[in-house]
């Protein structure tokens, strides 16, 4: 049986600022990123926080494919405290530890001053 497809979008993505120690991004909410209850879906929110924490953790904006020490995610931790329907949602990413074989990145992600998740990601050099 088919089922009908509500909604289809794309993720947009835009890099801010990137320092050694400092993502920031953010992603403008489109309609095919939204629930049944017209808000953002909880995988958008963590999809930025990840690909913001990972370019943090790669310390460039864009990867090759299959590059060599790019820093593979192996534990995502969320906690999901607010949400929007419209405008556009950033997240700022901050290493909680740099070492060589491991990193755990935090990531917040708001939109203006309202905190919508909390996301600390652990990655390691594949």
């Amino acid at each position: 049986m088919d089922l009908p497809v509500r909604k289809q979008g794309q993720l947009e993505f835009f890099v801010e600022e990137l320092t050694s120690e400092y993502a920031k991004s953010r992603m403008p909410v489109k309609d095919g990123m939204l629930n049944a209850f017209g808000t953002v879906q909880a995988g958008a929110l963590v999809w930025l926080a990840d690909v913001t924490a990972t370019v943090l953790a790669l310390g460039k904006p864009t990867a090759e494919p299959k590059e060599i020490g790019f820093p593979l995610a192996i534990n995502l931790q969320s906690s999901f405290l607010g949400n929007v329907n419209s405008g556009e949602i950033s997240a700022e990413a901050r290493f909680v530890k740099h070492g060589r074989r491991i990193l755990v990145v935090r990531t917040r992600v708001t939109s203006g001053d309202r905190l919508l998740a909390e996301v600390t990601t652990t990655h390691i050099p594949a």
